[in-house]
């Protein structure tokens, strides 16, 4: 019998080696497969972009007055500035005064007045001299002063000189009138012209798109509720040909 199972291991042993070894798990195969990938969630809107700003409308109000700005400069870069700012007005000045198409208010009347003949509309007509028109200081309705030139003329610019720029914020309408009588607004609303600190008279220029009609007339209307302070009108000019 023991001869028997002697015969019989060597033959059990073969069998069992001849089996194939199986194959060593690769570390890939070893680790668990990935979870299937959520379904990709869209990408995040983009942010919506800051809207551009709208494109300015063409400003049809007065021009704005220059500024000189002296921030960071030494004492006498200081005061050469400010020497170039009063020479730049003089030269601004001087180019509105001898403006060949050009003309100056000739006769002038007022809904209210200051201080009688010492603040008389007569007073807001020729050129520049130091003696201005003031109205009533009131804060009630409005205030206007009409001016009429002697040659009717396709407008293209009104000029009103105001006296160290007072009561300047006030002024909400400028008005021509054709040789019909009839009133056309050139501009209204709220001015943010800032008093021309570089000379005596602050400028008030409006541009205006040259008329169709011949404008003999102008009338400067002040708002009395924006400011109660008189305004003083030096001078009044139109530019047409």
């Amino acid at each position: 019998m023991k001869t028997k199972y002697a015969l019989l291991l060597p033959a059990l042993l073969l069998a069992a080696c001849a089996k194939k070894a199986p194959a060593p798990v690769t570390a890939a195969e070893a680790a668990p497969a990935p979870a299937a990938a959520a379904a990709t969630a869209p990408a995040p809107a983009p942010a919506p972009a800051a809207p551009a700003p709208a494109a300015a409308a063409a400003s049809n109000g007065p021009l704005q007055t220059p500024q000189v700005n002296t921030e960071n400069l030494s004492d006498e870069q200081k005061e050469m500035a400010k020497r170039q700012a009063k020479l730049d007005y003089s030269n601004m000045e001087d180019g509105y005064i001898n403006d060949a198409n050009g003309q100056w208010a000739k006769t002038a009347s007022a809904t209210s007045e200051y201080g009688g003949s010492t603040y008389e509309p007569a007073n807001a007509t020729g050129k520049v001299d130091g003696k201005s028109y003031a109205t009533k200081g009131s804060d009630v309705g409005f205030d206007s002063l009409e001016v009429t030139f002697e040659k009717p003329v396709n407008a293209t610019q009104l000029r009103v000189a105001i006296s160290d720029g007072y009561g300047l914020e006030g002024i909400t309408k400028l008005e021509l009138q054709d040789t019909d009588g009839k009133w056309n607004t050139v501009w209204s609303g709220v001015n943010m012209v800032k008093a021309d600190k570089r000379g005596a008279r602050t400028w008030l220029v409006q541009p205006i798109e040259k008329t169709a009609y011949k404008a003999k007339a102008a009338r400067i209307t002040k708002s009395n509720n924006i400011t109660t302070d008189r305004l003083y009108i030096d001078a009044v000019q139109l530019i047409g040909s």
